[in-house]
């Protein structure tokens, strides 16, 4: 890798770092839009679920204080579940379709919570906690997008921005172990994929870092906007890959 792939390698993984720590979320999203045109899709994916380990268990640890297992388990549960489902039932599936379905989708939902008041919270039980993170993992398995619907039924709730991301964290956290797992079973690990994660770490933590510092200084309702403004990347970003898929 030569110095100019290089800095554009690290400059993505500050940026995904700072958008992680400061939403939670997203890194994967942020760093795939740049890591796919410098390196092969199998680095980029293994990446994504090495660092996620990094930044979702750097984020638990920074909120360990507002962790709630009670409220985050049965999310979690459901994810593992989820995520082979998923991928098995990719062999059925036309991925262009529901990758662009999801996308419309995703897209609706943030420009109307973007332009409406912040939802009445929702009270949701732990059978339904169950399914929603099922329904999650799921996802994750056909679009790679794994914290998506945990991420979305947390702000149902209407809970404080501490306690949301101390609850979607961790089935994250989790998504990502499973992906991992899955990952070296396969073989996807590497030499050269572990080499890449060596050098993308410090660039990684340092934007974690600052994006935490910056997320202690917003406001709930600044926060709500951001993840939905998140999450209409993310559905873009569905639907532009589906397009373009289709285009072939």
């Amino acid at each position: 890798m030569d110095g100019v792939v290089f800095t554009f390698f690290a400059l993505a993984a500050l940026l995904g770092g700072f958008v992680s720590g400061f939403s939670g979320f997203a890194m994967g999203l942020v760093v795939s839009g740049v890591w796919l045109h410098i390196i092969t899709p199998m680095q980029t994916a293994t990446l994504i679920a090495g660092y996620g380990l990094l930044t979702q268990g750097y984020g638990i640890f920074k909120l360990r204080h507002a962790l709630d297992l009670r409220k985050a388990w049965p999310l979690a549960l459901g994810t593992i579940i989820g995520i082979p489902i998923g991928v098995s039932v990719l062999a059925y599936l036309d991925p262009t379709y529901l990758r662009f379905g999801v996308g419309v989708l995703l897209v609706l939902y943030t420009i109307y919570g973007l332009t409406k008041p912040v939802f009445a919270p929702m009270k949701i039980g732990t059978g339904a906690d169950i399914a929603i993170g099922i329904s999650n993992g799921m996802l994750g398995g056909l679009t790679g997008l794994g914290g998506v619907i945990s991420t979305i039924s947390c702000q149902w709730r209407g809970w404080p921005k501490d306690v949301q991301r101390a609850v979607f964290q961790p089935v994250l956290f989790v998504a990502f172990v499973v992906i991992s797992i899955s990952q070296a079973v396969a073989g996807s690990i590497t030499r050269d994929t572990l080499m890449l994660y060596a050098w993308g770490v410090p660039f990684m933590v340092a934007g974690l870092w600052s994006g935490f510092r910056l997320f202690g200084k917003i406001d709930d309702e600044t926060f709500r906007k951001t993840v939905l403004v998140l999450l209409l990347f993310a559905g873009l970003s569905l639907i532009v890959t589906a397009l373009t898929s289709a285009g072939r």
